[in-house]
Order: C-alpha cells, then sequence, then structure tokens
C-alpha cells in the first residue's frame, strides 16, 4: 500500500457504544490500551471505499456486533452488523483465560503466569483471525488491527 493509501486507510476515531456503563479496573485498562494502540497504528478500509481516513462506533445490537464507519468528517460510509455466534465461544473462553491471568499476576510465580499468558494470547490470535474472516469482503484490516478490534469487541462483550 503507498503512503497516501495508508493516510486514508485507517482510523482516526474508535468509539464503544456510551450505553455500555464502566468495567473492572483490569478491563478499562485493555480498552482504553487497545484504543489507543489502534488508533496510533490500524489499517482499515471498507471494501470499495477510499476517502478515508474513517471513524468507528462499535456497539452491540440484539447479540450482534455493530461497526458503523463514518469519514473523518462524520459523513455515513457503511453499517455491518455480524453476527456475534461465531465469536461467542472465543470471547467466553478468553474472559476465562483474562480473568486467570489477573489472578495469576498477582499471586503466582512468572512461570505460571507466562504459561497462562501463552494461552491468553494463542486465544486471542484465534478471535482476531476469527474477526478479520468475519470482516472479509466488508472491510479490509491487518492481521494487527484485528488484534486491537478483537480486544474491543471483548470489552464490548463483557459489559453487554
Amino acid at each position: 500500500m503507498a503512503d497516501y493509501d495508508r493516510t486514508r486507510a485507517r482510523l482516526i476515531d474508535v468509539e464503544l457504544d456510551e450505553s455500555i456503563g464502566r468495567s473492572t479496573p483490569d478491563v478499562e485498562h485493555e480498552r482504553a490500551v487497545a484504543i489507543f494502540d489502534l488508533i496510533e497504528e490500524n489499517s482499515f478500509q471498507p471494501v470499495n471505499d477510499d476517502a478515508g481516513p474513517y471513524r468507528l462506533k462499535l456497539s452491540l445490537a440484539e447479540s450482534r456486533l455493530v461497526f458503523a464507519v463514518t469519514r473523518e468528517d462524520g459523513a455515513a460510509v457503511v453499517t455491518h452488523i455480524l453476527s456475534l455466534t461465531p465469536l461467542r465461544r472465543i470471547v467466553k473462553d478468553y474472559y476465562m483465560i483474562c480473568e486467570s491471568y489477573y489472578d495469576a499476576i498477582r499471586t503466582s510465580t512468572p512461570s505460571q503466569i507466562e504459561a497462562i499468558d501463552m494461552g491468553r494470547r494463542g486465544l486471542h490470535n484465534e478471535g482476531s483471525q476469527t474477526l478479520m474472516d468475519r470482516l472479509a469482503g466488508k472491510i479490509d484490516i491487518d492481521f494487527d488491527t484485528a488484534r486491537r478490534l478483537f480486544t474491543l469487541v471483548c470489552v464490548l462483550h463483557w459489559r453487554g
């Protein structure tokens, strides 16, 4: 992708649905880091649209994941609504292993923490790939962008 395209095929803002309340400090930290990292470096372009950069609002509606994409000026580009069914098991398992990880940080040995973290990263990768697959033909993203988006999907799911 040319430098010019990279400046356009990207997110400049990410918003989570405002009806979602606060969560645990650990989850809030994950959310803040994911949004910061996502804005700093991403590759995001709705298929058949090259007039970015884009803003993204993520929300849940009737157990579906909503990607509402707008232009920098707020003009609507596209809204994609995805079933959460393909992600449900992965998100549930990821949430459980994250809880174990946060508990382990406080009480376990470094080798135990590392083992749990390896499992956590593996599930995160699986969820990221599933999200990429679900967005294929709708929104072009790279794997690092998918990883950060998957973290945000998990935050929505934990609170939704």
